[in-house]
């Protein structure tokens, strides 16, 4: 039997702008994740994607709801930031490298707090320099790096301090189509091997059904789970398949609506 992962109930978030008005972000969200899955979510310009994201990392609190990581529940009204440290880890779109540092030096950063030893973090970033391509780079810089193996950086990096969840937020969205391509094909092959729960923000239809076993579609601001699609075809997706086509055609559909 799988496990659940995370479980999300009735999660609201208000902000107040400059005019001291309420904006609500999200409203009554809920879902659930199991161990393993590979998620995307999926909405709008606006509708909360990465508000939601935000507070599953600890980023931001919610206004109303509940959130349980791993069967530990944080309350809206009493957060614990301390137990959510290192149980998630998130990569966002801009790349977010240290330019100081080198690939290896990034990767190992998050182990340098947790006062990891020497050849553990050397144990931990040759792994994953591996996992990630990017053998013969270990001394690079930031700036002598594609666009590309700067995120596949920010990946390593993020699944360095192993979070039970990992969160990526819109990570290829700042890529050319060619690049976006060739890191989602490598994105499911880190996946397999590391076995890790990923939860992955996006605006691309196509995108989703290539990379994920569900779907989740929200609705306009205030967002809201509108439908979850489980895909019912295995990987790796044809893009030009008529079944893979008809499904965008119908998400497409779902996010107008």
């Amino acid at each position: 039997m799988t496990d659940t992962i995370l479980e999300i109930n009735d999660l609201t978030k208000t902000f107040q702008n400059e005019r001291n008005q309420e904006i609500e972000a999200i409203r009554k969200v809920s879902f659930s994740i199991q161990s393993g899955e590979f998620i995307c979510i999926l909405g709008p310009s606006g509708c909360g994607k990465s508000t939601l994201l935000r507070i599953i990392a600890g980023l931001e609190q919610p206004t109303s709801g509940t959130l349980q990581l791993n069967y530990q529940t944080m309350l809206a009204s009493s957060p614990d930031q301390k137990s959510k440290k290192h149980r998630t880890s998130m990569v966002f779109q801009e790349f977010a490298l240290f330019p100081w540092l080198s690939v290896r030096k990034n990767i190992e950063f998050g182990l340098e707090l947790r006062n990891k030893i020497k050849e553990e973090k050397r144990g931990i970033s040759d792994r994953l320099i591996q996992i990630v391509g990017l053998e013969g780079f270990e001394n690079s810089y930031p700036h002598e790096l594609s666009g590309g193996m700067k995120q596949r950086v920010a990946i390593a990096r993020a699944l360095a301090v192993d979070p039970q969840l990992l969160l990526m937020d819109e990570p290829f969205g700042s890529l050319d189509a060619q690049t976006r391509g060739n890191l989602q094909e490598e994105l499911l092959s880190i996946w397999d091997k590391t076995g890790k729960t990923f939860l992955f923000v996006t605006h691309s239809a196509e995108e989703s059904i290539f990379l994920a076993d569900r779907i989740l579609v929200m609705t306009q601001r205030p967002g809201s789970v509108k439908q979850i699609f489980k895909i019912p075809f295995s990987r790796l997706r044809d893009r030009t398949s008529h079944y893979f086509n008809d499904l965008r055609h119908e998400i497409l559909e779902a996010i107008k609506v």
